[in-house]
């Protein structure tokens, strides 16, 4: 029988963690970096990372350009390669700054650096936990101690998988993907036995035959929202909010819209997403 040196092993993975975890910040770092304004006058539009960032800048470089005409200044995209470094973007103070992500970070940016949310995404969206279709599972529990992929800390992704298993002894193995593609390609080529994924891509391909099954859909929260730095004037934030509001109306809104996938914005205010950053104290103590 071999004897594993527990002492050791447990220095092993704390190292492991704490590289991951310094790896993600610098990654966060030389991305901010790489993203800093030409100009004082330039805004940065900063998206969540659940595509790749190649797609991610593809698909909102017509939001930027949007924001661009609409207030007379020049907009570029901010992505980052996954939610650590994100994170580690979220919580930098910085100015010139346009958010479109998930309510934990809306809520958190409103509370903790004064954001002004300006407009939603309509309804509510929740996650999905999907198997391949010939994968017979139907309840979470059964994924005990097999392989999950999910967006890596802290997404909502993330949060959702760790409330499916309350028993510290009953867990399933993660495994941390950078963006949603990922984890159901993972899915597919029977790499993993279940990924956690935001419901309107899962909805998105299994409209296009993908050959996934859901296992079970969380409880939804406030969809996406766009919100601006406090150092954004009120001319400009008021500009920003109408030109969304008034974008399924107008051909280049409408042309906007459709490259990032969703119907139109609807208001939206800082009410609405009170108490949604509660999750990231919940798992992470953040």
């Amino acid at each position: 029988m071999t004897r594993h040196d527990t002492n050791t092993c447990g220095r092993q993975n704390g190292f492991s963690r704490q590289f991951i975890i310094l790896f993600g910040l610098w990654a966060g770092f030389l991305g901010s970096a790489q993203a800093l304004p030409a100009s004082d006058n330039d805004l940065v539009l900063a998206i969540q990372p659940i595509l790749s960032e190649e797609k991610t800048r593809s698909a909102y470089q017509p939001l930027a350009d949007y924001i661009g005409k609409v207030t007379g200044r020049k907009c570029t995209i901010k992505t980052t390669p996954n939610f650590l470094a994100y994170w580690s973007e979220v919580t930098r103070t910085r100015e010139n700054m346009i958010y479109i992500d998930a309510a934990h970070f809306t809520a958190y940016r409103a509370r903790k650096q004064g954001y002004q949310v300006l407009a939603k995404v309509p309804d509510a969206v929740s996650y999905s936990l999907i198997v391949s279709d010939s994968n017979l599972v139907f309840d979470p529990t059964e994924l005990t101690a097999k392989r999950v992929a999910t967006l890596g800390a802290p997404s909502i992704g993330a949060a959702r998988l760790n409330g499916m298993f309350p028993n510290p002894v009953r867990q399933p193995i993660i495994v941390e993907v950078d963006n949603a593609e990922t984890g159901i390609k993972m899915v597919i080529e029977n790499k993993v036995d279940a990924a956690i994924i935001p419901t309107p891509i899962v909805s998105r391909a299994m409209s296009q035959g993908t050959p996934i099954n859901v296992v079970t859909t969380t409880e939804p929260m406030p969809h996406i929202a766009v919100s601006t730095s406090p150092d954004i004037d009120a001319t400009t934030a008021g500009k920003i909010r109408q030109a969304l509001l008034e974008a399924s109306n107008r051909t280049d809104g409408q042309a906007m819209l459709k490259n990032i996938g969703f119907p139109k914005f609807d208001p939206a205010n800082g009410g609405i997403y009170k108490n949604q950053d509660n999750i990231l104290k919940t798992y992470w103590g953040f």
